[in-house]
């Protein structure tokens, strides 16, 4: 069975920090790129950085040196770490693994408020 679990988010002051963990099962994760994107009310669904099967990375620009993305193979996991948090990042991020097929997971909800 396919799984992708997201955890970390939660309610956090502008400046805060939060990491976010996303587990995969029931597929090679190893040969999967992995996105993490976010959508908040209203809003497209975006993307906020990727990692490709090779370690390659990419950002938005809004988040460029403040988040960033990694993965360990050896957990099947990817991490998002937040630093500086905006009000405006305040969003549910999703993680999403893709190669032959697509996966993605629940979500879960960051919220950057005082």
């Amino acid at each position: 069975q396919v799984q992708l679990v997201e955890s970390g988010g939660g309610l956090v002051q502008p400046g805060g920090s939060l990491r976010l963990s996303c587990v995969a099962s029931g597929f090679t994760f190893m040969d999967y790129g992995v996105g993490w994107y976010r959508q908040a009310p209203g809003k497209e669904r975006e993307l906020v950085a990727k990692i490709t099967n090779v370690g390659g990375l990419s950002y938005l620009d809004s988040v460029k040196g403040r988040f960033t993305i990694s993965r360990d193979n050896d957990k099947n996991t990817v991490y998002l770490q937040m630093n500086s948090l905006k009000p405006e990042d305040t969003a549910v991020y999703y993680c999403n693994a893709i190669w032959v097929q697509s996966y993605w997971g629940q979500g879960t909800q960051v919220t950057v408020s005082s």
